[in-house]
């Protein structure tokens, strides 16, 4: 099973262009994304620059907008994520706890739909793009 861990830190939706963590928080996070790689859980992470650097494309119409952070209506925005691959929804909970984040820090974890998560419309509909169904060895 594969999980998705969304760092959303609290102020950063607010956050001005070349905002950089604090090098001591970024040093226990290295030390928990090594567990993570060394328990052999981790398939990738990444952190992202404040949504002030970034846009957003909205379609209106089936035209696409694109429209400039940073976004003022946004409460809470993804700081970074690490995609795991654990044998259950609660290893994966448990990965997530262990995380050094700090009171303004939440993780929101999200279960990746695999290939066979979808009814046989769906499949059929994705039969067209063997990637998907290979990432999980589910190919058909």
């Amino acid at each position: 099973m594969r999980f998705m861990m969304l760092m959303i830190p609290k102020g950063y939706e607010d956050a001005k262009p070349g905002t950089m963590p604090d090098p001591k928080a970024v040093e226990a996070m290295m030390a928990y994304n090594e567990k993570l790689q060394k328990a052999g859980v981790l398939l990738a992470l990444d952190g992202l620059h404040p949504p002030s650097m970034g846009v957003r494309v909205s379609f209106r119409a089936g035209q696409p907008a694109v429209t400039d952070g940073p976004f003022p209506e946004a409460k809470e925005v993804v700081g970074g994520y690490w995609m795991i691959q654990v044998k259950s929804r609660e290893e994966a909970i448990e990965w997530a706890t262990r995380c050094p984040g700090s009171d303004s820090e939440m993780i929101e974890l999200r279960q990746v739909m695999e290939f066979n998560d979808f009814p046989p419309d769906v499949k059929e509909a994705a039969r067209a793009f063997p990637e998907m169904q290979e990432k999980t060895g589910q190919a058909t």
